[in-house]
């Protein structure tokens, strides 16, 4: 039965607000951003846009959510590295989202904070997601099998969010360059290519 009424109008309203702060922190950065301008996008006041939230870290962990299922609808099929290094990318090319992750991740460290259970579900997911990734290409004969895949993905994702954190502090980092240079490593055919 399709939902009706006041519950889904609160439920499109509470999405049109993610989407709304989804963009402004994109394209202006997380903590430059008030949110009484996502308000003001939505036609809310700020009590108005707090209404439909638990709390600020609650909206901002709902952000997330709605980055990290955007980036799974776009990168369905990972079947290469370069899908892996376009995620990469997408990140530069967004620094605030890349800030509000750090900064949430940090602070979800905290069992009581709201994007605790975000983390604690989000890499359990991407760590079985990139090992089966790594696997397929260990079977196939492409990459190395000294480190099992399942170990491989944990080190991987260490990479990743180590190298958002460094490029926070100098954005004269590469980001993609060390994620590069590890699948290149692996690579069993790397000595050959000279």
């Amino acid at each position: 039965m399709a939902k009706r009424g006041p519950y889904e109008k609160g439920e499109a309203k509470r999405a049109e607000i993610l989407h709304a702060a989804l963009q402004i922190f994109a394209a202006e950065g997380y903590r430059g951003t008030s949110l009484r301008k996502v308000a003001a996008k939505c036609d809310l006041s700020l009590p108005g846009l707090m209404h439909y939230f638990d709390s600020k870290e609650d909206l901002l962990t709902q952000v997330l959510r709605v980055r990290d299922e955007t980036a799974r609808a776009r990168q369905v099929e990972r079947t290469s590295p370069e899908s892996y290094r376009e995620i990469i990318r997408e990140s530069t090319r967004t620094p605030g989202l890349v800030e509000l992750f750090v900064s949430m991740a940090a602070a979800a460290s905290d069992p009581g904070h709201p994007a605790h259970q975000h983390f604690a579900e989000r890499y359990p997911e991407l760590r079985e997601r990139v090992a089966a990734f790594l696997q397929q290409r260990m079977d196939e004969g492409r990459m190395t099998t000294v480190v099992p895949a399942d170990r491989l993905a944990v080190l991987l994702l260490a990479v990743a969010d180590g190298i958002q954190l460094q490029w926070l502090i100098d954005r004269s980092m590469d980001m993609e360059q060390p994620i590069e240079d590890i699948m290149r490593l692996l690579d069993t055919r790397a000595g050959s290519e000279g």
